[in-house]
């Protein structure tokens, strides 16, 4: 993961932070909540006057593309060339940038450790969430709180009554990066922020905590198609603590399926 400080040079201000996952190519923006909603940036004033600091992905990225060359430039192909990238990247030509544009002082910095407002921020993160029976989510966050929740009572937030109305899509539950969100079918999110303040607090059932083992424990064959991997490749992975399993046997392992995928 990549971490760019976000600064308002006009005004002496930060922002917040502008977070990268490198592989899923991801963006998060989270927001510093001194910010009102006129010293926020202008795409992000009505999250903060919800006070909603931590800024969806897909904003986040509208936000990084106001900020970039457009895939569909017309002579998108000779900038490539110019600055020696083989294929489009928004986070390469926001780097190049500096994340600054025309229409305001913003600019990004590069740092190497999370801001303490975002490490706080991240313990109410998810560790992982399965899908129940009904429309229940299961959640387990970072600072060990395990919570219970039914889309019904989040049905306002957009795209969830299409979760509940459709069982393949439900069944799509999967873990969003860094733990920030929960995504169906990787097009509607479910903010972790809301899960944890809307869930129900709950001491772990029997039958739930074998759901979670169905749909969250893969084998060794398993996660090697999921990595389209050989056995080799995996031994090699658990050898450098890149993955842990957690269950070995002489004929194969066990492992979280989030941490395979993740």
């Amino acid at each position: 993961m990549k971490i760019y400080d976000i600064y308002d040079e006009d005004n002496s201000l930060d922002i917040g932070v502008l977070l990268y996952h490198e592989k899923s190519k991801s963006f998060m923006i989270e927001l510093r909540s001194e910010l009102d909603e006129w010293t926020a940036p202008l795409l992000f004033a009505s999250f903060v006057k919800k006070e909603i600091y931590t800024i969806p992905r897909e904003a986040s990225l509208m936000w990084v593309r106001e900020r970039v060359i457009p895939i569909g430039r017309q002579n998108i192909g000779n900038i490539l060339s110019t600055h020696k990238l083989k294929e489009y990247d928004e986070m390469k030509f926001l780097e190049l940038a500096q994340g600054r544009c025309s229409q305001d002082g913003l600019c990004i910095r590069k740092i190497d450790e999370l801001p303490e407002f975002v490490a706080e921020r991240d313990a109410h993160n998810l560790v992982d969430c399965t899908a129940l029976a009904g429309d229940f989510l299961l959640c387990f966050f970072k600072d060990k709180t395990v919570k219970k929740i039914s889309l019904s009572d989040i049905s306002d937030l957009r795209g969830v009554n299409k979760v509940i109305a459709s069982r393949d899509l439900y069944e799509s539950c999967s873990l969003g990066w860094g733990g920030y969100y929960v995504t169906f079918n990787d097009s509607i999110d479910i903010p972790s922020w809301l899960l944890y303040e809307k869930g129900r607090m709950i001491d772990i059932s029997y039958e739930d905590f074998i759901t979670f083992i169905g749909k969250n424990i893969v084998d060794t064959t398993k996660a090697c198609e999921l990595l389209e991997c050989t056995r080799q490749n995996l031994s090699y992975l658990v050898k450098q603590h890149n993955i842990e399993p957690v269950m070995t046997g002489v004929n194969g392992n066990l492992y979280l399926k989030s941490q395979i995928t993740g």
